[in-house]
């Protein structure tokens, strides 16, 4: 996971992106019921405590507008679906193309 967030971090280095990081599922829902700055969430769906399916369904129960990306290694279709019904608003599987990335941020942000 660690790995993840330093090549997201590496990745979106040259945009205004501030990042925040949550380490498990629990510290992502919590950083999203407390911080109203946060415009969107990219989630990665292996996490310990609580995994990003179920995160995302929390988060979606109190900020339904706030956009959720997964990120995940697995790239088989029904992992998009489940992501997808989830009520993650995008996916994107690893190892994490530039261009994607960049492409579904811009879909929800400003």
């Amino acid at each position: 996971m660690e790995s993840s967030y330093k090549v997201i971090e590496v990745l979106l280095r040259k945009t205004k992106a501030i990042l925040l990081w949550a380490k498990n599922g629990r510290e992502t829902i919590d950083l999203c019921r407390s911080n109203n700055n946060i415009n969107l969430v990219l989630m990665d769906i292996r996490m310990p405590e609580i995994d990003g399916f179920q995160a995302t369904r929390e988060i979606k129960q109190f900020r339904k507008k706030l956009p959720v990306i997964a990120i995940t290694a697995f790239a088989m279709r029904e992992d998009e679906e489940k992501s997808i019904e989830a009520g993650c608003d995008g996916y994107i599987s690893k190892p994490i193309d530039h261009k994607m990335l960049l492409s579904q941020l811009s879909k929800y942000l400003d």
